[in-house]
């Protein structure tokens, strides 16, 4: 129906309230807020009534932000988005500036200079949004739920010295979703909490309604000397009881009973049950516990239920003293910030007793100045979870990696005390940043350190902050070569069934530059990666890039050539470089596409890796399990190859042949190599986006196993640092000694490359001949017998002709 297409809802809620008294004197803004907010007058007055009672959204209509959210246009969440984007479209060309959020402005500004072609989303159909035009009051607290958070009251001139106080996101981690009588599963999002609904738990043509919602600080009640909570406080919710079948609840968790005797006779995981928020709580005997995964069957249904896993002891027997004893226990932390830095802004470090991180945390407490802020929702920038065997006091240090910030003196460490850690509850400390001068904003790395007070132990890791404001700074301050490089890029970040790896084709290399050779260049010693040849041979050049590397004896530029089948460098000085219509004879440099891949990828022969990292890296990046497989060898493989356990998720499918290679691999060591087939596999799937971030980790870490202790010399070159920061990357590697020991010097050496390359965001390219740069200039350059970096700049270099050669513009389109 061509009506049903149409979205018709100029309702004139300014109109409405266009008598409205002002109730507010202390707010210069509120006449104009009134124009754009219509509810502003009611939000006044709702917080002077004690009594009052918020309707959520979900109950009126559960699927309102689902649908909604598949059209969104922005980066993020925002209550503005809701109501002018999405809800009502038609009048969002008449809505004033004023009524958007500065998270909105930011948004808006980041889809112009990264989508400008961007397509505009679907209009939402009228039957969606039909019964907002006959209740007035449910879309007025669709609108306070989902922007519970917002100050309507923006000042933009004063963003360049806030902390962020108007990014106003959703706060509620929660999901809805409606089963029929053939049942199914629901994930909260971001976690390992699910809900398990079998087949014919409600009656054919009746529906359940699942919701799932996780409270970050679980019951009091649950934490004591026998017990210690290790999940969130879940929140379950049915909307149909007349039901057949009891449902499950599977939760991944923190914790695992130790192995030994007498920890597994006094300790168990359980799972305590409530029908109410505050309790009491009762402990469930349907529970099925594998590894770190607790099953438990839920009976005793209701329209709203609460759960929380936990570790129950019988009795703390010495020598143990609590519960914790008898549990190996893993601690969450997450470093949360502002969505965009600002001069001056807080950073929260928080631990929670559970393994569960949201991605946004509402933050209550921040003061300012002395005052106390209204609250705010932090974005998450980082997490790690170490091993900890029972409660202690901890020191938490944040170190600036970048002389352009520093951390608030007072600030610089902050302890937690083991009481605080016995209670459960989430555990927040706040870090106060601020940039030095009056230098352009940039993002940065900080180093975060977590130390037992009572023992050497350490654990660490680098947090990189997000981008500055649009408005304030506008591009990022990088290397010009960087701006204007068209770097290569991974296949898209769309749903999975969207992805179609490109056929890779062998063919001859299109080349459109040549160079002659000026002179004859013989070596008596071999240099890896360098090309010899004959005065007056025609070299193909792959692309006008030239790459700065050391030579026999100084640093040259050199380009990417081949000649008689083979790749490599040619000194520019050495060669005239002429169109390919000026070419008399190509013979001798004419190369494969398959060639050029096998020849490219050779560094990855001699290069250091980790496996489990490769691993994750993959498997979180590729998409489809086939196209991998097929260009591995493997393209007999089946589902029917896949146990259970791989069969859930792609990124399991994915993993799962990545493993099966490396087993052949290792399997034929002295013909096969693991690392260089598999970048070859994944240059042939034209994942070059992912095969350029396996080459900057893997060189990163190679250099720093080959530089030892001149990682010192290295990084005052690099980054010009004192001997006290370079002490600094060295204290959590000490030994027993007091010092670094000369085999552990690739761990600060690592940390201290790691922390400078993520200064170059993207710019992988940059990194590498940075890096090779520095290293040629070392008073005993590695680089000399090392040419691993080299051969990985040849790489980088020669994937846009190995893009243009090797796959079909009319299959891409």
């Amino acid at each position: 129906d061509a009506n049903e297409s149409k979205l018709d809802l100029d309702i004139d809620w300014p109109g409405v309230f266009k008598h409205a008294q002002s109730v507010s004197k202390t707010n210069p803004f509120w006449n104009e807020l009134s124009g754009s907010n219509p509810f502003v007058h009611d939000i006044a007055a709702s917080s002077r009534n004690e009594n009052n009672k918020r309707l959520s959204i979900l109950k009126e209509k559960p699927y309102l932000f689902s649908k909604i959210s598949s059209n969104r246009d922005s980066l993020d969440s925002s209550g503005d988005e809701l109501d002018i984007d999405c809800i009502l479209r038609k009048t969002s060309t008449r809505r004033s500036g004023r009524s958007k959020s500065v998270s909105d402005f930011l948004d808006i500004v980041d889809n112009q200079r990264f989508n400008p072609h961007k397509a505009a989303p679907q209009k939402t159909t009228a039957s969606d949004v039909t019964w907002l035009q006959d209740d007035r009051e449910a879309y007025k607290m669709a609108w306070l739920s989902h922007r519970q958070l917002t100050r309507s009251c923006l000042d933009l001139e004063a963003m360049s010295h806030s902390l962020g106080w108007a990014q106003t996101q959703a706060t509620d981690i929660h999901v809805v979703c409606k089963l029929s009588h053939e049942g199914g599963s629901v994930q909260l999002p971001d976690s390992d909490i699910n809900v398990h609904v079998p087949v014919g738990h409600v009656l054919p043509g009746e529906f359940q309604e699942v919701g799932l919602k996780a409270i970050l600080n679980p019951p009091l009640s649950c934490n004591n000397e026998l017990s210690s909570t290790i999940s969130p406080l879940i929140e379950l919710t049915l909307s149909n009881l007349n039901t057949s079948e009891a449902i499950f609840l599977e939760v991944k968790v923190a914790a695992k009973v130790k192995s030994d005797p007498l920890s597994q006779v006094m300790s168990d995981i359980v799972c305590f049950f409530s029908l109410n928020k505050e309790g009491p709580f009762k402990k469930l005997e349907n529970c099925y516990i594998y590894q770190d995964t607790i099953q438990v069957k839920l009976t005793d249904l209701s329209h709203v239920m609460y759960a929380v896993i936990a570790v129950q002891a019988s009795k703390i027997q010495p020598p143990a003293t609590n519960v914790w004893d008898y549990v190996h226990r893993t601690v969450s932390v997450g470093i949360y910030g502002p969505k965009y830095i600002h001069p001056s802004f807080t950073a929260v470090f928080t631990v929670f007793g559970h393994n569960y991180i949201p991605g946004k945390l509402t933050i209550c407490d921040i003061k300012k100045g002395g005052k106390s802020m209204p609250p705010v929702v932090f974005q998450l920038w980082g997490k790690h979870t170490f091993l900890l065997e029972k409660p202690q006091d901890l020191n938490i240090s944040l170190i600036s990696c970048d002389p352009d910030f520093q951390v608030k003196t007072e600030d610089q460490s902050r302890n937690i005390k083991k009481e605080e850690l016995k209670t459960g509850e989430m555990v927040r400390q706040q870090f106060l940043f601020s940039m030095l001068g009056c230098r352009e904003m940039h993002f940065f790395v900080f180093l975060v350190q977590i130390k037992i007070l009572k023992s050497s132990q350490v654990t660490q890791f680098h947090v990189t902050t997000p981008d500055p404001a649009p408005k304030l700074s506008g591009i990022i301050n990088r290397p010009k070569r960087l701006q204007n490089r068209k770097e290569i890029k991974s296949a898209p970040w769309l749903l999975i069934p969207t992805i179609k790896y490109p056929k890779f084709q062998d063919k001859t290399l299109s080349v459109n530059t040549y160079g002659v050779a000026l002179k004859t260049v013989l070596r008596q010693n071999k240099i890896d990666y360098l090309l010899e040849y004959f005065k007056g041979d025609t070299i193909a050049l792959l692309g006008e890039d030239k790459v700065k590397a050391i030579g026999q004896t100084k640093m040259k530029e050199w380009y990417v050539g081949v000649l008689r089948r083979k790749i490599g460098l040619v000194h520019c000085k050495n060669i005239k470089v002429i169109s390919k219509e000026q070419a008399m004879d190509t013979a001798d440099s004419e190369l494969t596409t398959r060639n050029l891949v096998e020849q490219i990828a050779l560094p990855f022969k001699k290069l250091t890796y980790i496996y489990s990292i490769v691993l994750s890296t993959v498997s979180e990046s590729v998409y489809d399990w086939r196209a991998l497989a097929e260009v591995l060898g493997y393209s007999h493989m089946s589902l029917d190859d896949f146990n259970e356990a791989h069969i859930d998720k792609e990124s399991e499918r994915v993993a799962h042949v990545v493993k099966k290679m490396k087993q052949d691999c290792h399997a034929n060591k002295k013909k096969r190599l693991f690392l260089y087939e598999l970048i070859v596999a994944l240059l042939k799937i034209d994942c070059q986006g992912l095969v350029a971030r396996l080459t900057q980790d893997t060189i990163i870490l190679t250099s720093a196993v080959k530089l030892g202790k001149g990682w010192r010399e290295l990084a005052e070159k690099l980054a010009r640092l004192t001997k006290q920061q370079i002490e600094a990357y060295e204290v959590p590697h000490h030994g027993k000694s007091g010092a670094v020991a000369l085999e552990m010097m690739w761990k600060p050496a690592y940390d201290f490359l790691y922390t400078w390359a993520a200064h170059y965001g993207d710019g992988y390219r940059d990194v590498l001949q940075d890096l090779q740069s520095a290293l040629d200039k070392m008073k005993n350059p590695v680089t000399k017998q090392w040419r691993e970096l080299t051969g990985a700049l040849i790489l980088v270099n020669c994937m846009e002709v190995l893009r243009a050669s090797a796959f079909s513009k009319m299959e891409e389109e």
